[in-house]
């Protein structure tokens, strides 16, 4: 426990020294979750356009995903609503913020925004009346760790896949949670999802309303992730 201490009080204080000072800089992105995440290929669906918009000697991208995990791995302070609280909480979080650390190291950043692609597993296990504050302290947390409070935050609401709530029964509650969250932060936007489920996934077979995205699928969340990304940094530098 001391030396994880150690390790998290170092990342924390690496990312302090290159953040604090955001006038100029590069843009960063943060993007995370789980499956859904895992099945976007970040480099060819999100950073092309990214790169094409800013300028390859502008930004950073920081990606870390883990299939079948719910928000608990990355918010540290996760309760359940019974009040019970999981032996592993944050690791896949620790995880993220170390290839955050590597990435920024001797750089300044100019702006910073996190995408987070994550709330199948938490609709499953019922935990959809925690995950809208869970949601809120894991990004108070990030806020935190990077000593800035001008975050922007993209969600991708899971998709249409069971809205009866049949499989999984907190489903409607972890979409309306996502929503309400982003209309409740500042710099929020969000991203549908619903129309990525249907086609052929990436081995070829047909899918029809499936938990993940088909190929085109996943292809299309990219680049709504990165017109979501360009518009809030050209929306908040004009207002700031």
């Amino acid at each position: 426990m001391k030396n994880s201490t150690s390790i998290l009080a170092l990342i924390g204080f690496t990312i302090l020294t290159f953040v604090a000072n955001a006038g100029s800089g590069k843009h960063l992105f943060i993007l995370s979750g789980q499956s859904n995440m895992e099945g976007m290929h970040y480099d060819k669906d999100f950073t092309p356009f990214i790169r094409s918009k800013f300028g390859a000697s502008n930004i950073i991208v920081v990606w870390d995903a883990k299939g079948g995990k719910p928000i608990s791995r990355w918010y540290k302070d996760w309760t359940s609503v019974t009040g019970e609280q999981p032996k592993i909480r944050g690791d896949l979080y620790n995880r993220l913020m170390k290839k955050v650390q590597t990435a920024i190291e001797d750089q300044k950043i100019k702006t910073i925004t996190f995408i987070w692609m994550q709330g199948e597993n938490d609709a499953r296990d019922g935990n959809g009346d925690v995950y809208g504050s869970s949601l809120s302290g894991l990004v108070q947390q990030l806020e935190h760790d990077m000593q800035r409070k001008d975050i922007n935050v993209i969600i991708g609401r899971i998709s249409d896949h069971d809205l009866e709530n049949k499989k999984f029964p907190h489903w409607i509650k972890v979409r309306n949670e996502q929503v309400r969250f982003i209309k409740s932060y500042k710099r929020g936007a969000w991203v549908d999802t619903d129309d990525l489920n249907d086609g052929l996934n990436r081995r070829g077979e047909p899918i029809s309303n499936d938990l993940h995205y088909s190929k085109s699928g996943y292809e299309i969340l990219g680049r709504r992730f990165a017109e979501k990304s360009i518009e809030l940094i050209q929306k908040w530098a004009l207002d700031d």
